[in-house]
């Protein structure tokens, strides 16, 4: 049995995001372990935020497609609770992903730092400096990073369970056809 296939383009988004997503929050927790003030981590730090506008941009086009396309429907042998399940880890990783970039992008302009953007053109911050709004967001940025972490290896797990119990879940999104 197999469940419809999502498009070409829908395919290419996920896959591309999967490994810049990924990419993006390895960076960003290596991060923790470059020391403050060093030339290395305003280095990293610019990159990644530089990368994350990049991702950010990509994303809404993700969310746009996404809400344009109807996603496939489900083999109608899953049961309610699985299907259930599905749209709200699915929902979740969308929040994840356009709640991540947004706090961080938003928390930069709030520090005396703003964005560097791949450390060569300096976009001047439009927030005032503020401490208390800078930590606000750097630490909803971190514990999105955390959750997002968490429905991805879920996601994960979920697509390896599919491709094990053969019921075309897995093929919808994979790059081949099977």
């Amino acid at each position: 049995m197999h469940a419809g296939r999502y498009s070409r383009f829908a395919i290419f988004l996920h896959w591309l995001l999967v490994v810049a997503l990924l990419g993006q929050i390895g960076l960003g927790w290596y991060l923790g372990d470059v020391p403050r003030g060093s030339p290395e981590r305003t280095l990293y730090v610019n990159f990644h935020k530089s990368t994350g506008m990049l991702i950010g941009l990509v994303i809404v086009l993700r969310v746009y497609w996404r809400l344009t396309h109807r996603p496939p429907p489900l083999p109608s042998s899953m049961p309610a609770w699985e299907r259930r399940t599905a749209k709200w880890s699915h929902g979740l990783l969308y929040a994840c992903m356009v709640v991540m970039p947004a706090s961080g992008y938003i928390a930069s302009n709030f520090s005396k730092y703003g964005v560097n953007f791949f450390n060569s053109i300096k976009l001047a911050p439009w927030g005032l400096e503020n401490a208390t709004v800078y930590a606000a967001f750097n630490q909803m940025h971190l514990v999105t990073s955390w959750l997002f972490v968490g429905l991805i290896v879920l996601h994960a797990l979920s697509a390896l369970r599919h491709l094990a119990a053969r019921d075309g879940v897995f093929h919808r999104m994979w790059l081949k056809r099977a």
